[in-house]
């Protein structure tokens, strides 16, 4: 994985930084030095404040920041940089910051919503950093940053907040509209057979009593997103029509995040990270850069291949005030095998 840690004089707690990217599904910590190298990583659990609450969330950190400090040869930095999932408003981030502030970590702390964190991992204009991303995972949510701080963002929590589409939200609607075809309340489509035929049942009736009754658990719906891109590809109308709404979806999320930066008069990235936008399906690839080059033609989109927890060490190095060199180091280090542009 890119540049090894060299040997020689070990890093200097009061000027390393705390890198943490923490999603539902699970967190990546490292232990980066002034210059930019990393001498300590961890992976550890999903972080879900909202299902188990805050201090037991943080615990889950905690684990995996024991493990990186403890490979660094570290007790505390000087600096905690956190991207965290489900610090969905501002309110949140500072009650997340006073408890990771509170395991003694650093004095420093910086939490933001982990969307963050794909939007300067996929930002290489490091001495510059600004840009648009949406990440469209199992939600969607949309950033914006400018190099003097200013961001744009939205609250990104569901229908309540506007939000349509993701993984979760496509499998939903799919399934809305293959059981509607399959009683006759909906127009034909494939994803009436298609949907029930991935878990080896024979219809939508079944597969709606499999998922009431628990035979399969609800983590398993988003299993069936891929089979909506799929019957896409085959020219279903139904299964066309709400990739096309998802495209519309993140070409609207990002051109208003550029509209409130005044970037659209500017060659912006837009990047595109989180599961559903990193597959490059055809027809949502092509359906964001066409609808992309119709209303902010001078956008740069971007898919992100870059793991998120670069962004969280950038973001703290920014901080810091470190040099362009340490920003190349790390960048270096997490260097993915390929980069999709």
């Amino acid at each position: 994985m890119g540049l090894s840690t060299p040997h020689g004089a070990g890093p200097s707690a009061s000027t390393s930084l705390l890198a943490i990217d923490a999603g539902n599904s699970k967190t990546d910590v490292a232990v980066v030095a002034a210059d930019g190298r990393v001498v300590g990583t961890a992976r550890g659990g999903g972080f879900r404040p909202p299902q188990v609450g805050v201090e037991p969330a943080v615990d889950v950190l905690a684990e995996a920041v024991g493990r990186a400090l403890g490979e660094a040869g570290l007790s505390s930095v000087g600096h905690v940089s956190a991207c965290l999932a489900n610090a969905d408003l501002p309110v949140e981030e500072r009650e997340l910051a006073t408890a990771v502030r509170r395991r003694g970590w650093s004095g420093s702390v910086d939490v933001r919503n982990d969307t963050f964190a794909i939007l300067r991992a996929g930002l290489v204009e490091d001495a510059e950093p600004r840009g648009v991303a949406v990440v469209c995972g199992a939600g969607i949510n949309c950033v914006g940053m400018l190099p003097d701080g200013r961001t744009a963002r939205f609250p990104a929590i569901g229908k309540i907040s506007g939000d349509w589409g993701g993984g979760g939200g496509l499998a939903q609607e799919a399934l809305w509209h293959a059981a509607r075809a399959e009683d006759g309340r909906g127009g034909p489509t494939a994803l009436m057979t298609a949907l029930p035929a991935h878990f080896g049942l024979p219809s939508m009736y079944a597969l709606i009593e499999a998922l009431h009754l628990g035979h399969i658990e609800p983590a398993h719906q988003h299993e069936l997103t891929p089979v909506l891109f799929a019957t896409a590809a085959e020219g279903d109308p139904i299964a066309c029509l709400l990739v096309d709404r998802m495209a519309e979806e993140v070409v609207a999320m990002s051109t208003v995040a550029l509209a409130r930066l005044d970037l659209l008069e500017e060659a912006a990235p837009v990047l595109l990270g989180g599961s559903v936008l990193a597959a490059r399906h055809p027809r949502l690839d092509d359906g964001v850069r066409a609808r992309l080059a119709e209303r902010a033609p001078k956008a740069v989109p971007r898919v992100v291949t870059e793991r998120p927890v670069l962004g969280a060490a950038l973001l703290g190095l920014d901080e810091l005030g470190a040099p362009a060199a340490a920003h190349a180091r790390v960048r270096a280090h997490y260097a993915p095998e390929g980069t999709s542009t």
